[in-house]
């Protein structure tokens, strides 16, 4: 059976998409299909361990997130398909200056669960396109300042037994698969939606000392299972890497959280709203999920700085109402 290629995709789209978008997503598309080719050669090229440097939250940097921000940046340098770009592990924002006409915006987390790179467990890239006004500072933050509903697309790409792109540009999810004999993204699940009920739960335990009372009332009542007022067994699962987490929400179902904790609280969160939560935010809410600090809606959000913090709840829509729920 012949499958649609990520670039037929790209050109059949419901809505036309303007060109340099189109470049725009390919390139990132190329460039993660390379991501993944170094990942498998880490141990072999001695890319796995730390970097010796930390990113602007802090954090230890891994070899691969420093090559892997790297391999994005050289990738959408030349092209004058964008106008700037803005990664989870620089500082600035870096402005691609090519074209006078220059409008897309791409922010990205170079490699997603860095941490699990030394154990072989699954990581991944995670990205989103803003569109901002030709002829914009974009050596300024202020451009990249948009909510997540002004995002013109959002994907990630997932390293694990198999390299897989999970996309969506506002029409609905799809999921692409990497062919290792062509090297072509192909379309293997067109509409990915998530299932409205659920009984898994993805959260952090060890922290549960540190969260707030409607966290601690709502994974209370999935922890007493069928003995509980929920009246059935939830299954816990953790994977410390966002991408792997929703994934797994996108293809079975289920609800993810990251809330605000008395240790993430002085931050305003844990997850960056404009890597992390704004994209897989909007991928959930087109997969007819939802996504919530436990306030407000997390694509509502207006931004007030790049590397913004934020907490996070998202999956199945009725797990995430009810959890929002307790926090109002």
């Amino acid at each position: 059976m012949s499958r649609l290629t990520f670039t037929r995709w790209l050109q059949q789209s419901p809505v036309p998409l303007p060109q340099d978008l189109i470049q725009t997503l390919q390139i990132t598309a190329d460039c993660c299909r390379d991501i993944s080719a170094a990942i498998a050669r880490g141990a072999l090229t001695g890319m796995l361990g730390q970097a010796g440097s930390e990113n602007i939250q802090g954090e230890d940097q891994k070899k691969l997130d420093v090559i892997s921000n790297d391999m994005l940046l050289a990738a959408h340098a030349q092209g004058g398909h964008l106008a700037g770009m803005a990664s989870e592990e620089m500082d600035d924002p870096f402005p691609v200056t090519t074209h006078a006409n220059s409008r897309y915006l791409l922010l990205f987390d170079p490699l997603d669960g860095s941490s699990n790179i030394d154990i072989n467990a699954p990581v991944g890239t995670i990205f989103s396109v803003l569109e901002t006004t030709p002829g914009s500072n974009t050596a300024e933050v202020t451009p990249f300042l948009q909510p997540g509903t002004a995002q013109v697309a959002a994907g990630y790409a997932i390293y694990g037994p198999a390299t897989q792109l999970i996309i969506t540009v506002g029409h609905g999810v799809d999921a692409f698969t990497l062919d290792p004999d062509s090297g072509e993204f192909l379309l293997t699940t067109s509409g990915m939606k998530i299932p409205e009920e659920t009984q898994e739960f993805a959260i952090n335990m060890s922290n549960q000392r540190h969260w707030e009372a409607p966290v601690q009332r709502y994974v209370g009542e999935l922890l007493e299972g069928k003995a509980g007022v929920r009246g059935k067994d939830f299954n816990m699962r953790w994977v410390a890497a966002m991408v792997a987490d929703v994934h797994r929400i996108l293809t079975r179902g289920g609800v993810f959280l990251y809330p605000l904790d008395s240790k993430t609280a002085s931050k305003g969160g844990k997850l960056r709203l404009m890597y992390e939560a704004n994209p897989m935010a909007w991928l959930v809410e087109q997969a007819g999920g939802s996504a919530t600090t436990g306030l407000v809606r997390i694509l509502d959000i207006a931004p007030t700085g790049l590397h913004q913090r934020v907490p996070v709840i998202l999956g199945a829509r009725t797990e995430v109402e009810r959890a929002t729920s307790y926090h109002a």
